[in-house]
Order: C-alpha cells, then sequence, then structure tokens
C-alpha cells in the first residue's frame, strides 16, 4: 500500500485579518541549473552576482542543502508537493508524450497533489508564479495551466499556452508585489529563472560587462549576470515598498550545473519554450568541489546554493555547514513560516526546517531522505553518473546502481565530498540503508495514476 499517495486538498482554515496582516511574504527564487559554486560569494573566479551576494551578506547560507533529483522537473515535484518525486512516477524531466510514456512517467503533476502554492492561497496569501514551469511541457498542450495548482496570476514556459520571454520574469514579480502590497495581502511568489539553462540567451549588455573573458566563459557569465540583476529588481522592489523586513527571500537552484558529456562545438541551437540561443558547448558551471554535474545523484548533481534572508529572524552574514536541509522541506518549512495547518490527511517525506532557519539547525535529521533515477551502469562518459537509487539517513549516504549490485558509502557528514567510500569499513550501515531503500521501494507506485495522461497518447 502506498501510504504517501496524492491526495486532494482540503480547503484550510483562513487566520483572521490580525493574523494576515502580520503574516510574512515569500519570496522563492529557484534557477535551473546552477552550480554551488556559480557565485562570487562562493568564490567564483569570475562570474559576478553581487545582488545574490547580498542576500548572503544579510542572511545565512546553506551549505548542505540538497534538491530532490539530479534534473529539473522531478526536483520541482518535490517543491510543489513535500514528497519525494518518485511518489508520482516523476523520474526525469517532462518531455513529449512519446518520451513520458517510454519512461513510465506521467505528462505532467497532478494539480489534485497536495501542493504548496495551494495551501497558502486557500489560507489568504495571494500567490504568483513567474518564470519557468516544466511541471508538464510546452508540446503537451492539453497539460494543465500553473493557474490550475494554486497561482492566483502566473506568466510562464515549459507549460501549455502562451510562453513568457524568458527575460520578463521579475518585471512581471515586481507588479505582483506592489498589487498584493496595495491589496494588504501578504504574499508568496515564485521566481523560477531561466538561466543559466541552456540555450543561452545572451544581450549584448552583459557579454560586453564580460568582454575580456574567453568566449565560452563571456556568454556563461553573462547570463548569470543578467539573471542577478534581475534578482536585484525584486530585491530593489521589496526596499521600495519597505516590506524587505517582512519578507522571507530564498534563493537556490533545481539541480548542479550542466556540462557536456564529450568535446563539444559552439553553436546555436532553438528551444521551443524560450527560443534561439547557445549551447551546451557554453556551459562552464562549477560545483565547489562536488562531485559529478546534472542529473547525478552525487552531491555535484543534488548539491546547490541555498541563501535564505528574513531580517531579523535569519542571521546575517552567517553560514550553515551542518543542518541537512532539502527540498521536500519546503512545503512544511514555508507553510509554517506563513502560520498555515497543514491537512491531517497530508504526510510529507520532509519536515519543517523554520529552527535551522532561524539558526538552531544542531539537531541531527531524524527522517531518512531518497532518490530515484534512471541512471546507467556503467556510464564510461559521466563516471559519476550511474547512480539510480540514493539514501541519506543521519549521518550516512549510500548510493546503489539499478540493481544494486554496486554500492558505495559515505559519512555525509565528516565526508561531505564523498571522497571516501566506507562501504568495506563499514558493512552496518550498509545492510542497514538497503533495507531502508528496500522499505521505501515498496511505497513507490508502479506506473503513474489519474488524470495524468495527454489525449495524444490515445492517437
Amino acid at each position: 500500500m502506498n501510504f504517501f499517495a496524492p491526495v486532494v486538498c482540503i480547503v484550510l482554515l483562513v487566520p483572521t485579518v490580525s493574523t494576515v496582516e502580520a503574516r510574512p511574504n515569500i519570496v522563492f527564487i529557484f534557477a535551473d541549473d546552477w552550480g554551488w559554486g556559480d557565485l562570487s560569494c562562493h568564490g567564483h573566479p569570475y562570474v559576478k552576482t553581487p545582488n545574490i551576494d547580498r542576500l548572503a551578506r544579510e542572511g545565512t547560507d546553506f551549505h548542505r542543502f540538497t534538491v530532490a533529483s539530479g534534473v529539473c522537473s522531478p526536483s520541482r515535484t518535490a517543491v510543489m508537493t513535500g514528497h519525494f518525486p518518485a511518489r508520482y512516477n516523476i523520474d526525469g524531466h517532462f518531455a513529449w508524450v512519446p518520451s513520458n510514456a517510454k519512461r513510465n512517467m506521467p505528462d505532467w503533476l497532478t494539480p489534485t497533489a497536495p501542493l504548496l502554492p495551494r495551501f497558502l492561497q486557500q489560507s489568504g496569501y495571494a500567490t504568483a508564479h513567474f518564470g519557468k514551469w516544466h511541471l508538464s511541457n510546452n508540446m503537451i498542450p492539453d497539460s494543465p495551466l500553473p493557474s490550475e495548482y494554486g497561482y492566483d496570476t502566473y506568466g510562464a514556459f515549459n507549460c501549455a499556452g502562451e510562453q513568457m520571454p524568458v527575460h520578463e520574469d521579475s518585471r512581471h514579480a515586481s507588479a505582483f508585489i506592489q498589487k498584493s502590497h496595495r491589496d494588504g495581502k501578504p504574499f508568496f511568489v515564485n521566481l523560477w529563472l531561466h538561466e543559466p539553462h541552456t540555450p543561452f540567451h545572451t544581450v549584448p549588455k552583459y557579454r560586453w560587462r564580460f568582454r575580456d573573458l574567453e568566449e565560452r566563459d563571456n556568454i556563461y557569465a553573462s547570463v548569470l549576470s543578467h539573471a542577478d540583476d534581475r534578482i536585484g529588481e525584486v530585491l530593489d522592489t521589496l526596499d521600495r515598498l519597505k516590506v524587505t523586513d517582512n519578507t522571507l527571500v530564498i534563493f537556490s537552484s533545481d539541480n548542479g550545473p550542466a556540462r557536456a558529456s564529450r568535446p563539444t562545438e559552439l553553436a546555436l541551437t532553438h528551444d521551443t519554450a524560450t527560443g534561439a540561443g547557445y549551447g551546451i558547448a557554453a556551459a562552464r558551471g562549477i560545483t565547489g568541489g562536488r562531485k559529478g554535474y546534472k542529473s547525478a545523484l552525487f552531491e555535484g548533481g543534488i548539491g546547490v546554493p541555498f541563501i535564505a534572508r528574513w531580517p531579523g529572524k535569519i542571521a546575517a552574514g552567517k553560514v550553515d555547514r551542518t543542518s541537512l536541509i532539502s527540498a521536500v522541506d519546503l512545503l512544511p518549512t514555508f507553510c509554517q513560516v506563513a502560520g498555515v495547518q497543514l491537512p491531517e490527511s497530508y504526510s510529507p517525506d520532509g519536515l519543517s526546517q523554520v529552527a535551522a532557519l532561524l539558526g538552531d539547525g544542531r539537531a541531527k535529521r531524524q527522517k531518512p531522505l531518497f532518490w530515484k533515477m534512471n541512471s546507467r551502469w556503467p556510464n564510461r562518459n559521466q563516471p559519476y553518473h550511474w547512480v539510480s537509487w540514493a539514501v541519506v539517513d543521519q549521518n550516512w549516504k549510500l548510493v546503489t546502481n539499478a540493481d544494486s549490485s554496486y554500492v558505495e558509502l559515505f559519512d555525509i557528514v565528516a565526508d561531505p565530498y564523498e571522497n571516501s567510500d566506507l562501504k568495506e569499513a563499514r558493512p552496518e550501515p550498509v545492510k542497514q540503508l538497503l533495507d531502508r531503500l528496500a522499505e521505501w521501494k515498496e511505497t513507490l507506485p508502479t506506473e503513474p495514476t489519474g488524470n495524468v495522461f495527454s489525449d495524444e497518447r490515445s492517437q
């Protein structure tokens, strides 16, 4: 039996007016393929990110945050639902229908799942989404629009309907913040950036800003700088409205940086959702020493930036190297921040990390974390991209191939860069984690269910 099956959300109790007025706003900035090392505050040699650096200077930089997948759509599913994406058979990115069907995936995340924006919307928050969607795909025209997931307004790409130009996200977010402020409503807004996903959509102003760099470095630095400036526009809006002190701002990324698996010529490519730009040869992202890149379940693929600012509540200028926070924790965390009571029927895989945000992350994580990806074994072109299953419990991390014929074990607290495989020296935790993983697999569905298939499947 699947105890974590999607449930239809129930209407939540709406707080009193005085409670609503006191509740904080939430701005969640989620980049796409932004590597842990792709920040000037993380020591990048030439990328400049002064606005994200400002968030780190005025907030806390959490170094042990992980997302729930090495690729986009499942990672975003975890944020939206507080569940491991394998519970919805979402193990890879949403593509066109034949590809989804071949991989035993649905064609979109079901709108009847428990959803973060809907919980907040039903409790009185104004809710909006601007930027990348990819909980369906623009190549599936009958997929649900973002408005069916609990957003009052949206502008998006990688979804059905009209595709919002990628560089208009901050303008729409600022307008929504101003309207919510005028209306006297607390607001929750997703700013889901395109950068630095391919294609790289460059603008001359930003190419000129890094004109002394070699072309590929110039392209990469320019798109990150453009994204950082747009983040700055939203931060300036909060300042101008004098709501900065009552707004939790989070910056993170859906997975680690993309890299070509072999030497690739620099060329223009075209994306049906975002248009023309430079291809994967211009991907220069770095992981701050972590193994692997995008699509890996080693830390280079799932260990991403996570910077939180909430003036007067979250410590300024602090680096937290110990709190183990996951993307599945964001729903319960944001709901606790907002004073939203979750339905008794909802059982999250994550847990609220408000205490960690406020500086008390000393307690060990009590809930294990699980990952599932369809990875090749062995993977010769990308030596760290063979892992199909992973589990973290307390200080241990176990990774395995598809049939668990090969495993590696790491003390993820003492060895966050996964340099020392301890499976020979510590067989006990290997067995325990394999048992935990087997138990978890028993809770997963064998195929997608519900209204999650395009009419194109019957054609």
